[in-house]
């Protein structure tokens, strides 16, 4: 089984909500139908209505949704294509390696997952975009990423769940070049709002200012600052 990640961009002045409903209501029922063994949808819909932790540049259009299906093969992913394709949304496709590093329930910052599938998760979902920087090669980049960001983020944000999805290849015509998807769940709106909150910093702004710079220096050091998208997002798990 492989794991497939699409993005898509609806067209300007295209309704957050209604276009998140005509994913729930007539997409993701097609997509199964199609052979999809695992969907999972997030979507920039009203509930999510929150500032990203990194704004996009002035002027560039933000995410709308992210679609993570699992096919039994990936050369059979043309009707899945098709029915995305269909929304009018700008597409792109990736192929991808998943580790759930934390699910739901994995630490103290929630419970195991108790609801069903097809209800919206609580609390928010970022998904982030990730570019290797020209400057490291890509065991380097990697490396940085699995084994030093992955844990110093762990280590000071109240994530609720964390799963990394590092592109094997895009999938589809003039994908950007994002080698890492990263999703992100959190216990609130206000967690990833209030940055007392997003990086545990018990309101301590000492402590605040310490795991800020600790988180820079590891973010830094894999990623340059202007290339990163972050997106604010609900999750809803259609099929687990």
């Amino acid at each position: 089984m492989e794991k497939l990640v699409y993005l898509l961009w609806a067209p300007p002045g295209t309704d957050r909500d209604a276009f998140r409903d005509r994913l729930l209501g007539d997409c993701a029922p097609r997509l199964l139908a199609s052979g999809a063994r695992g969907l999972v949808l997030a979507v920039d819909d009203s509930q999510a209505d929150v500032p990203p932790p990194v704004p996009p540049p002035a002027g560039e259009a933000p995410l709308s949704a992210e679609v993570g299906l699992w096919l039994d093969c990936h050369d059979r992913r043309g009707r899945c294509e098709q029915i995305l394709a269909g929304t009018g949304a700008r597409l792109a496709g990736y192929l991808v390696s998943e580790a759930l590093y934390t699910d739901y329930g994995g630490n103290a910052h929630a419970a195991p997952r108790d609801w069903p599938d097809g209800e919206r998760s609580p609390g928010l979902l970022t998904v982030t975009l990730l570019e290797r920087p020209a400057r490291l090669g890509r065991a380097e980049w990697l490396a940085h990423w699995h084994g030093v960001q992955s844990p110093v983020s762990e280590s000071m944000q109240p994530r609720t769940r964390y799963v990394r999805n590092e592109v094997v290849r895009p999938l589809t015509p003039q994908a950007p070049p994002f080698e890492g998807i990263v999703d992100e769940a959190w216990p609130s709106a206000r967690h990833v709002g209030d940055p007392m909150l997003f990086y545990r910093a018990e309101g301590s702004p000492e402590r605040l200012k310490r795991n800020l710079e600790r988180m820079l220096e590891s973010v830094t050091g894999f990623l340059d600052l202007d290339r990163i998208r972050s997106n604010t997002m609900s999750e809803y798990i259609l099929k687990s």
